[in-house]
């Protein structure tokens, strides 16, 4: 299948809306995790939904939303890493360098849609949404599935790689760190390009 993908902007914000309508963990999480960690828990799930709109409205775009025609049907979010000040205290995916890259740190695939192809559609448009703003390289930190079977909110090891991440660093067994090099010149470009133009699609199956 292929899908289109948009940069979250505060007029998706509807459908990213209807995506996390759920009484799952995304429905209490809001995609706050690698923001303030387990605090997140802490507060009732419409406190965490409030501060993801505020995010959203105030800009730039903290990821990307795929949709089969108008339905939303997946997101990612890909933020700059120093954005997600929990990543960095988790020690097992602590920064490898001061590089200013990019993240691609949690992926949210509607049920019915998951391993169709979704998950590669996202992580394509983040990698040419990266290119366009003039970021070095950009980072994905995958569940190695060949290590430890289960479910992964941050994608597997074998999507990444196909779509040309490379391992960095490992510092526990199941979850690598994964960098693709985008040898671009600005590592001071900070925003994700708002334009709603389409982006690339894939068909790839997670």
């Amino acid at each position: 299948m292929a899908f289109a993908v948009h940069p979250l902007t505060a007029d998706r914000w509807p459908d990213f809306e209807d995506l996390f309508d759920t009484t799952g963990p995304a429905g209490r999480c809001w995609c706050l995790y690698w923001r303030i960690g387990p605090d997140y828990r802490r507060r009732p799930a419409a406190e965490n939904r409030a501060a993801m709109r505020e995010r959203v409205a105030g800009g730039p775009p903290p990821g990307l939303l795929a949709y089969d025609g108008a339905r939303c049907v997946g997101w990612c979010q890909l933020t700059p890493r120093d954005e997600l000040p929990w990543l960095g205290q988790n020690r097992r995916l602590r920064p490898v360098d001061a590089l200013p890259v990019w993240s691609i740190s949690c992926f949210y695939i509607r049920k019915g849609y998951r391993r169709r192809g979704v998950t590669a559609a996202l992580i394509a448009a983040a990698i040419e949404t990266a290119r366009l703003a003039g970021i070095p390289a950009l980072e994905g930190y995958p569940l190695d599935a060949e290590r430890t079977p289960g479910a992964s909110h941050t994608g597997f090891v074998t999507t990444f790689r196909r779509a040309g991440f490379e391992e960095i660093a490992r510092h526990v067994p199941e979850r690598p760190i994964m960098r693709l090099d985008l040898g671009t010149a600005d590592p001071l470009a900070r925003a994700v390009p708002s334009d709603p133009t389409e982006l690339p699609s894939g068909d790839i199956a997670p």
